[in-house]
C-alpha cells in the first residue's frame, strides 16, 4: 500500500496517459517500433497506465488454455523492452472490475445506429460474419470505460482507432451533459512523436501483423535463425538502373530497419550503393539479417526469463493493477454518486 502511495504523490501532478495492447498473437517490430518504444519514452514524463486488453481480445473466443500465457508473454516482452512497471501502472485489463462497470453505465449512453456505423464494426462484419457478437457491437464502449476510468486526456493511439476515440470523448460529454458535471475530461489523440515508425510487411503487402504472413513479420520472440530466413526472404528487386532512383516502398522498408538497428553508417554505405547502381541486395539483407539479430535477441531472451519466473509476473500484474485500482475505484465513486446509486 505504502509503494501505491508512493506512486500517486510522485505522479499526482502528471497528465494521464492510458493505452493497451491485445493479449492475442505476438508482438513484432511494428509494435515495438510504432507503440512500445514511445510508451518507454513517456513513462518518464507522465502518469502512465498501460494494460493487457484481455477482455478485447475474448470477442474472437481466445482458447482458455493460452490466455493466460498469453498476457504473461505480453507483459514480459513490453518490460523485456523498456518499461519500467516501478514507473508505470502496466496491468491486465479483467483485473480492474470497475472497467466493466464503467462499461455498463456507457452502453446507457450509446447507441445501436452509431456503433453499427464504426468502420472496424462493419469490416468485423465482413470477414467474420459467424460471430458478429455484442462485444464487437460494444467495443468502441469498451475502449471508452478502459480511457475513462483513469480519467485519461491522452490516448496514443493509430489512424484506425481514432474514431473509437471520438466516440470516447462523446460518451465522456453524454454522461457529463445528463448528470449535470464535468466529471469526464475529453482524451485527446496524442502524437507523442509526430515521426511514428510504420513498419511493412517483409513481403511489401501492407503493416507487419500479428495475424498476416507470419513469415513476412519479425517477432520480439523469434529465434535467430528464424530472423536471418526471414530477412533473406524479404522481397527485393534486381536494383536500380539509373543513378538516384527513387525507392520502392519494401526497399525503403528495409533501409528503415537497418536505420534502426545498424551501427551508425551502415545504412549510408548500402544507400549509396543503391543510389550508384552498384547495390547487392543479397549482401545488404545478410547484413540486416545479423543486425536485427543483435536487436531483438536480448529483448526475446530477458522476455523469456521474466516468463519463467512466474512469481514476478504476478507481483508485477497484482502491483499494477492496485495502482490503476486505486484511480479507478473513485471514478466509479463519484460516477454511482452522480447516476444515484448510493444508497448507504
Amino acid at each position: 500500500m505504502k509503494e501505491t502511495l508512493a506512486y500517486y504523490i510522485c505522479s499526482m501532478n502528471k497528465e494521464i496517459v492510458v493505452s493497451g495492447i491485445r493479449s492475442t498473437g505476438y508482438l513484432h517490430l511494428g509494435n515495438y517500433f510504432g507503440a512500445i518504444q514511445n510508451y518507454v519514452l513517456m513513462q518518464e514524463n507522465y502518469e502512465c497506465y498501460f494494460f493487457v486488453a484481455d477482455y478485447h481480445a475474448l470477442t474472437t473466443h481466445p482458447d482458455p488454455k493460452l490466455l493466460k500465457a498469453n498476457v504473461y508473454r505480453v507483459v514480459a516482452e513490453n518490460i523485456a523492452s523498456g518499461l519500467d512497471p516501478n514507473k508505470v501502472a502496466l496491468y491486465a485489463q479483467s483485473d480492474i472490475p470497475e472497467i466493466p462497470e464503467l462499461y455498463l453505465m456507457l452502453n446507457m449512453l450509446a447507441y445501436k445506429g452509431e456503433l453499427e456505423k464504426v468502420p472496424t464494426f462493419k469490416e468485423k462484419v465482413r470477414s467474420q460474419p459467424d460471430n458478429v457478437n455484442a462485444g464487437l457491437l460494444t467495443y468502441p464502449v469498451l475502449m471508452a470505460a478502459d480511457i475513462l476510468i483513469q480519467r485519461a486526456v491522452k490516448v496514443p493511439v493509430g489512424k484506425d482507432q481514432e474514431q473509437h476515440l471520438e466516440m470516447a470523448r462523446n460518451f465522456a460529454n453524454r454522461f457529463n451533459t445528463r448528470y449535470g458535471q464535468e466529471f469526464f475530461p475529453e482524451p485527446q489523440v496524442f502524437r507523442f512523436n509526430q515521426s511514428a515508425v510504420k513498419i511493412m510487411s517483409l513481403d511489401g503487402n501492407g503493416k507487419m501483423s500479428k495475424s498476416e504472413n507470419v513469415n513476412a513479420t519479425i517477432y520480439l520472440s523469434d529465434d535467430d535463425d528464424t530472423i536471418r530466413k526471414k530477412i533473406m526472404k524479404a522481397k527485393t528487386d534486381s536494383g536500380p538502373t539509373e543513378h538516384n532512383s527513387v525507392m520502392p516502398d519494401y526497399i525503403q522498408n528495409l533501409f528503415l530497419l537497418m536505420d534502426l538497428t545498424a551501427k551508425p553508417g551502415i545504412a549510408d554505405t548500402f544507400r549509396s550503393q543503391f543510389n550508384n547502381c552498384t547495390i547487392r541486395f543479397g549482401d545488404m539483407k545478410k547484413q540486416l539479417a545479423e543486425d536485427m539479430v543483435a536487436f531483438v535477441r536480448p529483448i526475446r531472451e530477458h522476455a523469456a526469463n521474466l516468463q519463467a519466473d512466474e512469481t514476478a509476473i504476478k507481483k508485477i500484474l497484482k502491483d499494477g493493477a492496485e495502482k490503476a485500482r486505486a484511480g479507478a475505484s473513485k471514478t466509479i465513486e463519484g460516477a454511482r454518486k452522480l447516476i444515484g446509486i448510493n444508497y448507504y
